[in-house]
């Protein structure tokens, strides 16, 4: 019994060499899968910044290339009126995709009025209006240019 007893020693030390050796490559394992994902987690320097920054004044009304730079309009007679009455309530691209002619801009304000809660805008209307008739009028182009000077000819049957 004793080769027998020899040789259950010597299988379970064998058994927790395999466990032992399984266990590193495991952890081993981990140690690398987290390494990639955090390079710096073997860097042992503790460098702490402090980034202080000072608040930089910027002029929510300044005009650059002829363009109201906060809203994207044009700048011209009427621009800080429409402003002030149009992009408390919706973007500024709206107004610059919507282009109307007079009559549909004042149906569009009367609407807004009716449905939407607009205030009256008094003499304001007035301006604003002629500020986007002047500056988004209506496309008067479709999808392209009509075809001209086409010679046709006839199809043979």
């Amino acid at each position: 019994m004793s080769k027998e007893e020899d040789l259950r020693r010597q299988i379970r030390k064998v058994y927790r060499l395999m466990v032992l050796l399984f266990s590193l490559f495991v952890i081993t394992g981990g140690i690398l899968v987290y390494y990639t994902i955090n390079p710096n987690f073997f860097t042992f320097e503790t460098k702490t910044e402090t980034i202080v920054s000072a608040p930089v004044e910027v002029d929510e009304d300044r005009i650059e290339n002829g363009i109201h730079v906060r809203t994207g309009l044009i700048d011209a007679e009427g621009l800080m009126t429409v402003v002030n009455n149009c992009t408390n309530c919706h973007s500024s691209k709206l107004i610059i995709q919507n282009r109307m002619n007079a009559e549909r801009w004042n149906a569009t304000i009367k609407w807004m009025q009716e449905t939407q809660n607009l205030w009256e805008l008094g003499k304001n209307q007035e301006i604003i209006v002629n500020y986007l008739v002047k500056n988004y009028p209506p496309k008067d182009k479709g999808r392209r240019e009509i075809l001209t000077n086409i010679e046709w000819y006839e199809l043979k049957e």
